[in-house]
């Protein structure tokens, strides 16, 4: 959808992005704690260079079992380093957390029931979308249909959004949304509140 590209931009900006699936790299690496869980409930999965990932996608994708266990590992984990996050970033006017399967995980609402602030969705046409996954290496039709079926219609998530950032048009008038979002969040009501409650 052009996530990506969007969190990049919100950086050049200032603001302070969360990336879920880089905590996630983080925490599949070389030294992680994590890995020696990930090897029991998955042997075979790990060795000197952290987490085989096709090996443990392999193990997981299109098994919910499987992917529930490795999540119970996974998403403490990853909570710990996004609550010390927004601790490195108190000050910060405006914090984003970059989090795919936002809707699918039920991460709108984050652990101890706090409720994000605002979302914003990263939004393109189906076709753009088709064809910047499939021109990913080692994608197929067959994954890529996989994908989708695990997720939200877009359609859905933009209707549950509060805002759609849209990058199915020239990068620049992406980029234009996206500045003016930020502007909004900065000075705008939900700012306020935010700053009163703090």
């Amino acid at each position: 959808m052009g996530k990506s590209a969007v969190a990049a931009m919100l950086r050049a900006a200032g603001v302070p992005v969360f990336d879920a699936d880089a905590a996630v790299h983080r925490l599949q690496a070389p030294g992680s704690p994590l890995l020696a869980q990930i090897e029991a409930e998955f042997p075979g999965t790990t060795g000197s260079e952290g987490v085989r990932r096709q090996d443990l996608g392999a193990r997981v994708f299109g098994d919910p079992a499987a992917l529930a266990r490795l999540e119970a590992i996974m998403h403490p984990a990853v909570a710990g380093l996004r609550e010390a996050f927004v601790a490195d970033h108190a000050d910060a006017p405006l914090i984003v957390f970059d989090i795919p399967l936002l809707f699918e995980k039920g991460a709108d609402r984050l652990e101890g029931g706090s409720a994000l602030d605002a979302i914003a969705v990263v939004s393109a046409p189906a076709a753009m979308q088709r064809d910047r996954v499939l021109a990913r290496p080692g994608m197929s039709e067959d994954r890529f249909a996989k994908i989708l079926a695990l997720q939200v219609p877009d359609a859905e998530k933009r209707a549950r959004a509060d805002y759609v950032i849209d990058t199915g048009v020239p990068i620049a008038e992406t980029e234009c949304a996206v500045a003016a979002l930020v502007a909004s969040l900065v000075s705008g009501p939900r700012a306020a509140r935010h700053r009163k409650n703090r």
